[in-house]
């Protein structure tokens, strides 16, 4: 499995990292007066010079004035950058364990030494292309919460919680854990194959228009994205909205997580996420063309799973 912890090159990671914690430092003697003034910024690290000081402050402002709580981890390979944010705190997952329940499913056939039902071929396609709740709920009945965890001790997403009593969409996340998956997806490894991988990648590849939203946003063109969203509003917490974004292809491997809560609508919780992504794709790709980002639909669309009631 693929490391989580960024190699060592002394001055320019160094360099970075100080930048980074300089900008997230709060100012001193800097008093309570607003949310924003107190909150955490975000810390960015990498081996391109003047990059991880620049990420951080066009990440801080993309949430600036927003009222949510955002959890981010950002992996890109090409620069050895990585940036996070409130990346180990837990949210509820909604629909975005769905990646997680199919690396299960995957994971588990492996083991067995056998491809895939058409059965499950069938239910994986709807779970991913189209957040399809039932198919995921049969999934995760087969696979059993054991089989899940099982699933989470070889990934190395330690810090992940299945959802009780059959609710999948309470499933204890952090971007971390979900950079983690995003990492075994995207590069070779031992818990999943060359072509678990590709599967995974070309379903979340195929996901239907009015789910393409969230981290793809301002992503270049030649990129190929890879992307699964959810949501989910309970009385605690209000709205979660998460995104998760691999993208590949033509020179880029980089992937990128957001989980908001807190958020008073649905759409604060997706403009959030849009607002980060943005900033992220420029900071990575600056010749990149105005007209030939990628732009997501205006009329967001998901499942929204099962839960008991609050």
């Amino acid at each position: 499995m693929t490391s989580d912890r960024i190699p060592r090159h002394p001055r320019t990671a160094v360099c970075a990292a100080l930048t980074a914690a300089v900008v997230a430092a709060p100012a001193a003697g800097a008093g309570p007066a607003s949310a924003a003034a107190t909150a955490p910024r975000p810390v960015c690290v990498s081996h391109q010079s003047g990059l991880a000081g620049r990420m951080s402050k066009d990440i801080a402002g993309a949430l600036r004035g927003r009222s949510g709580t955002v959890a981010i981890s950002l992996r890109d390979h090409t620069t050895h950058t990585r940036c996070t944010l409130r990346a180990n705190q837990r949210f509820d997952s909604a629909s975005v364990v769905k990646v997680t329940v199919l690396g299960a499913l995957l994971w588990d056939a492996q083991r067995h030494h056998r491809g895939l039902t058409k059965r499950e071929k069938t239910l994986a396609k709807a779970m991913i292309t189209k957040s399809d709740n039932a198919s995921t709920s049969k999934l995760w009945k087969q696979l059993k919460p054991a089989g899940v965890k099982a699933f989470l001790r070889a990934a190395g997403m330690d810090a992940t919680v299945p959802g009780k009593d059959g609710y999948w969409g309470l499933t204890q996340i952090t971007a971390n854990d979900q950079e983690r998956l995003l990492d075994l997806i995207t590069h070779p490894n031992t818990v999943l194959t060359d072509a678990s991988r590709a599967y995974v990648r070309t379903l979340m590849g195929k996901v239907i228009p009015e789910q393409r939203w969230g981290t793809p946003a301002g992503a270049p063109a030649g990129t190929r994205i890879q992307v699964k969203n959810g949501w989910l509003k309970r009385s605690s917490h209000v709205w979660r909205v998460h995104s998760l974004g691999a993208f590949t292809g033509g020179g880029h491997d980089y992937t990128l997580t957001v989980l908001t809560q807190d958020d008073r609508t649905m759409e604060a919780g997706v403009a959030t996420i849009e607002a980060v992504a943005r900033e992220v794709h420029r900071d990575l790709n600056p010749t990149a063309q105005a007209a030939t980002l990628y732009a997501p639909t205006d009329r967001p669309e998901e499942a929204l799973p099962a839960v008991p009631k609050d």
